[in-house]
Formats: structure tokens, C-alpha cells, sequence
């Protein structure tokens, strides 16, 4: 997701530059005063619809808008995940205090080293 932020503002940030290279009618003097900022449109360009399979790009603030929903989402459920982990815990050591004053063991006795 983090990438194609990138590609999106690399695009937006040197699109005027290809705009005016459109406008200037592909000069070459133009092409050549501003060769660098054209190469990186044309990869980022070249990136997103690679990234996007020729759709449309999308806008920033639904991506932002996207990104909150997965971000609350995923806080709810990490919220969960807390809680069942607890739960884990805690029937874990209820099993092993169970076990320990019934005399069960897992086979791992005292392995004290004999000297």
C-alpha cells in the first residue's frame, strides 16, 4: 500500500512537468531542461498501471479514507485477539495448577542433572 502512496505522489508531483512538455509540443529543448522529472513521471506512471492493471488511479483521500476503516477494523480485531489471548493464558495455568495438585505430569519430571 505503502509503494503505491509513493507512485501516486511521484505522479502527482511531475505531471505539471509533462503537462507543459505536452504543451511545449514535445520539445526537445523542453525534453532536455527537464529530462529527469520526465523519467521519473514515465516510471511512475509505468508503476501504477502495472500496480493497478490499467484502471483508474485513485484518489488520495479515498485511499486515506480506506486506510482509517482498515486501521479501525484492524484495532478491533487486535482487541480481540488480546482478549482470546488472555483466555488462553488463563485456562492454560488453571490446567496446569489442575494438573499439579492432582499429581499429573507431562513427563518432564524433576531432569535435575545427577552428579
Amino acid at each position: 500500500m505503502k509503494y503505491i502512496v509513493v507512485q501516486i505522489i511521484t505522479y502527482a508531483k511531475t505531471r505539471p512537468v509533462f503537462d507543459g512538455y505536452k504543451a511545449a509540443r514535445y520539445s526537445k529543448k523542453y525534453l532536455a531542461q527537464h529530462e529527469a522529472e520526465l523519467a521519473s513521471y514515465r516510471a511512475a506512471k509505468a508503476a501504477l498501471n502495472k500496480l493497478l492493471n490499467g484502471e483508474k488511479l485513485p484518489k488520495i483521500a479515498d485511499m486515506k479514507k480506506t486506510r482509517r476503516e482498515l486501521a479501525e477494523k484492524k484495532k478491533a480485531l487486535y482487541a480481540k485477539y488480546r482478549k482470546a489471548q488472555a483466555d488462553m493464558r488463563q485456562a492454560v495455568a488453571v490446567k496446569a495448577n489442575i494438573d499439579h495438585l492432582l499429581g499429573h505430569t507431562d513427563g518432564r519430571e524433576n531432569k535435575a542433572p545427577e552428579r
